[in-house]
């Protein structure tokens, strides 16, 4: 199956925070899970960027830099056949880049009873698929995941034996348009810390 848009939140290309090496992260706006203390809550509701999805994968691969691409939202599912055509191509250029692909569907569901049209397709691209939704009350503070609840399924064997399920958490701030945008998985007290941090410098700004 192909189609042609994709409806991003975000896209960035060259961030750490997101996965082994050097990575493009891919964020798709719209997702139904409504999770409390989600940490993006303004890519719940559908709309977005619609871009093409081959001008997404060439900017993608044509960075010789990348070592890998990491899907998330809001909820790649929801938007799963634009996803991997957008994977497929990339690949098409840059097969040796991995996929790293959050959702907060649950691995076996995604097998059993797909929410969407391209599931089957996207799962068989991706090397780490990082399932469930955000439960703030198990967030333990390891990982490249949100919660302990989540489930860590190595699709393939290519990001096995990296420590991705307890390694310290990393964040990056990236400045576009005025506005700050945080990549990575917070750890805890982040968002309290930054709020925090935001205040003092409006502060300092209106004095």
């Amino acid at each position: 199956m192909t189609t042609s848009l994709l409806h991003l939140a975000a896209f960035q290309i060259g961030t750490h925070a997101l996965g082994p090496g050097c990575r493009a992260g891919v964020w798709v706006q719209g997702c139904p899970f409504h999770c409390r203390g989600c940490i993006a809550p303004e890519w719940i509701l559908p709309g977005g960027e619609a871009v093409q999805v081959s001008d997404l994968a060439e900017r993608i691969a044509a960075d010789e830099r990348l070592e890998g691409l990491t899907l998330s939202g809001g909820e790649p599912m929801q938007q799963a056949g634009a996803l991997a055509e957008l994977v497929r191509q990339v690949k098409h250029n840059r097969p040796e880049l991995n996929v790293i692909c959050f959702t907060g569907y649950r691995y076996e569901e995604l097998l059993s009873r797909p929410p969407n049209a391209g599931v089957a397709e996207l799962l068989a691209q991706v090397d780490l698929l990082i399932d469930g939704p955000f439960i703030e009350a198990q967030n333990d503070d390891l990982g490249l995941r949100g919660s302990a609840n989540q489930v860590f399924h190595y699709l393939t064997d290519r990001l096995k034996g990296q420590g991705l399920e307890s390694s310290p958490r990393r964040v990056e701030v990236s400045l576009r348009d005025g506005q700050a945008f945080i990549i990575g998985v917070p750890p805890k007290g982040f968002r309290a810390a930054w709020e925090q941090a935001m205040l003092v410098v409006h502060k300092e700004r209106d004095r």
